[in-house]
């Protein structure tokens, strides 16, 4: 059964610790528009979590620019990490 926390805890902290790779995922207003996926590798090195409620990315883009353009006309924007050693886990920052 899923959770819902108001804020990253320790078990998010350590759990995003972890990951070498993250996923982003924005769509635009219209509904014509498409929703853009993108996986992201070197967690470690692209990904920050500043406080409990505010988190950091490098945006590196590769196929164009989806996800700051729909961050900007929306403010909208999940990050989801996998957990796949120890007990498998997705957790999703929105």
């Amino acid at each position: 059964m899923g959770q819902h926390w108001q804020a990253i805890n320790p078990f998010a902290r350590k759990l995003i610790s972890k990951q070498h790779l993250f996923f982003i995922a924005t769509a635009p207003l219209s509904s014509d528009g498409h929703v853009n996926l993108s996986p992201k590798g070197h967690a470690a090195e692209t990904f920050a979590i500043i406080n409990d409620n505010r988190v950091a990315f490098l945006d590196l883009t590769g196929s164009g620019v989806e996800t700051i353009a729909h961050v900007r006309e929306n403010g909208r924007i999940t990050f989801m990490f996998c957990n796949f050693e120890d007990s498998p886990c997705i957790l999703r920052l929105w």
